[in-house]
């Protein structure tokens, strides 16, 4: 067993930097929209009309299920329910 530290869990998982870098931004915006459902106390019905998207789809965020959710998704979800995206690109060590 290798007693080798990552600075985040994709980082640890993914096969290449890419892929990690493209599930950190992933997590956080499914992380921002699961957190924006549950403060608005709306049901999964009126989060999947306002996102424009079905109530299964709803079901499979608040369940995790981030392998099915492209960033494109979670961008106009997170843009339809109200919310403001920054970005900040920094250069690595």
């Amino acid at each position: 067993m290798s007693n080798q530290r990552f600075p985040n869990v994709w980082d640890a998982i993914e096969d290449t930097p890419e892929e990690a870098e493209n599930m950190k931004l992933r997590s956080v915006l499914m992380t921002a929209l699961k957190n924006h459902i549950t403060r608005s106390e709306m049901s999964q019905a009126q989060a999947a009309k306002l996102f424009g998207v079905t109530q299964p789809r709803i079901s499979d965020l608040m369940r995790g299920k981030i392998n099915l959710f492209g960033l494109d998704a979670r961008v106009n979800m997170v843009t339809a329910a109200g919310l403001h995206i920054e970005m900040r690109v920094l250069e690595t060590a």
